[in-house]
């Protein structure tokens, strides 16, 4: 019942729909940092490969 009253603007606080959307980019923003990761240690190796003489 509380939460409807926030959702209806009758009561201060955080809506479903913003709490859904908080879920979602706190989702996204881990992902994005798996990825910056991968990416990281990918460039570290490529780099690596590139430094090594005669091959």
């Amino acid at each position: 019942m509380r939460q409807a009253e926030i959702d209806q603007g009758d009561r201060p606080g955080m809506s479903s729909e913003e709490s859904a959307e908080i879920k979602r980019l706190k989702r996204e923003n881990a992902e994005l940092k798996r990825a910056n990761a991968i990416l990281k240690a990918a460039s570290v190796f490529f780099a690596a490969e590139l430094d090594r003489p005669g091959q």
